[in-house]
């Protein structure tokens, strides 16, 4: 069987070009968890690497089955612009060992909820996870095994958080658009969310 995180690291490089960066994390019985850094310009991604080595189970199923079930990686894009972004790669790790640690499945429309701020100073607390297939494409794995999606994450204040839980991601992904926010801007406040 293919080694799931030297595929993902080669469809990184092609992606994205070669990581400036790179930081290892391990939780108590999860797999090395790592996060690449890729600088482009005035923004940096930062991308998970091990969180697809095993597939995402339902927490409420029986037993695991160790080769079906959605695989994932996360990536996040932000401004380069004074904030402590790097500070983000311990957060990062720990949302991408929580399918292993907590049985959470990972997918579009969820919000993850880090309990701190996302590096110093950060006015958010969590990210809505968006939908995958633009800056990474899935990568297709040998059946059985479910392709690897690469999840962006959208950072939200903790007003943006509590009214995506009443409204739906949707319409927060709307809100944002329509008030032409900038989601990669690491100071940015909450969106207008009066109607």
């Amino acid at each position: 069987m293919a080694d799931v995180s030297k595929l993902v690291e080669a469809r990184y490089l092609t992606a994205l070009g070669e990581p400036d960066a790179r930081a290892a994390v391990t939780f108590l019985g999860t797999e090395r968890i790592e996060v690449l850094r890729f600088v482009d310009g005035d923004i940096a991604r930062y991308a998970t690497l091990g969180m697809s080595v095993a597939p995402m189970a339902d927490p409420t199923g029986a037993l695991a089955d160790p080769d079906r079930g959605p695989r994932a990686e996360l990536v996040l894009s932000v401004r380069l612009a004074g904030a402590e972004t790097d500070k983000v790669l311990r957060p990062l790790a720990v949302l991408a060992a929580s399918p292993q640690v907590e049985g959470v499945v990972v997918a579009p429309g969820a919000s993850l909820d880090v309990g701190e701020p996302l590096w110093p100073g950060a006015p958010f607390t969590s990210v809505l996870v968006a939908e995958p297939g633009g800056l990474v494409e899935d990568l297709e794995l040998d059946a059985p095994l479910e392709p690897v999606r690469f999840l962006p994450l959208l950072p939200m204040t903790p007003n943006e958080a509590a009214w995506k839980r009443v409204h739906g991601a949707s319409a927060l992904e709307e809100r944002w658009l329509s008030h032409g926010t900038d989601l990669r801007d690491p100071h940015r406040g909450s969106v207008d969310l009066t109607d």
